[in-house]
């Protein structure tokens, strides 16, 4: 994982944000959960709603994350929102007159994206790919360390800029807290809780140090 960020949203209102990065993030997620509430002066019995992103990212880190909010939120009997790591990073773009895209380093050579118009749904890409589907609209791309997306489209003769950010928890809260505490719940009686959204298979590195990916 590049970073975990949480928060206690109230009205919309960030009462309390946490983020951390490096090593160790899984161990530390659930003590991070702790002691943001404790920042807040929140009980745990007060919390509505629990909000995650479910991807596309890193295998774990969608995992490890999902895994965390589903317990707290059976444990607390809340429901849980899920939403799309892409869909938080399209919230968060300027409004510059530019065509928004959300990308996620995949680390193997593309990106998950996703374009902000129609139903913003997310895809892997290679940058001619990406390159191919703006076909020649000014854009701006957000996500954490865009810059060689950015230029390898520039490069492409794509006019892009940056916006270098990581996925807002005030703003993750936000997007669930449009549909409803009560919209949630039915979902997640009828669907059962939010799923990873996961684009490709997990890579594996084998005890012969090659790797395959595994549907």
């Amino acid at each position: 994982m590049s970073g975990q960020s949480v928060a206690i949203v109230r009205d919309g209102v960030g009462v309390a944000v946490g983020r951390e990065e490096g090593r160790d993030q899984a161990a530390r997620l659930l003590p991070a959960i702790g002691e943001i509430l404790e920042r807040a002066g929140v009980a745990r019995q007060e919390i509505d709603l629990i909000a995650v992103t479910t991807g596309p990212g890193s295998f774990t880190g969608v995992r490890v994350g999902l895994a965390a909010a589903r317990g707290l939120a059976v444990g607390l009997g809340v429901p849980l929102a899920g939403v799309p790591t892409t869909s938080v990073l399209l919230a968060q773009a300027p409004p510059a007159g530019r065509l928004a895209v959300a990308a996620v380093d995949t680390h193997l050579g593309d990106w998950f994206c996703a374009l902000g118009e129609g139903e913003a749904l997310p895809f892997a890409t290679s940058t001619a790919d990406l390159v191919a589907r703006l076909s020649g609209r000014a854009c701006t791309i957000v996500g954490c360390d865009v810059a060689p997306l950015v230029a390898a489209l520039t490069a492409n003769g794509t006019d892009a800029i940056g916006e270098d950010a990581a996925p807002d928890p005030v703003v993750l809260a936000r997007l669930a807290l449009h549909e409803g505490v009560e919209a949630w719940r039915v979902r997640n009686r009828q669907g059962g809780m939010p799923r990873p959204l996961y684009l490709r298979g997990v890579n594996i590195t084998l005890p012969d140090g090659a790797r395959r990916t595994v549907e």
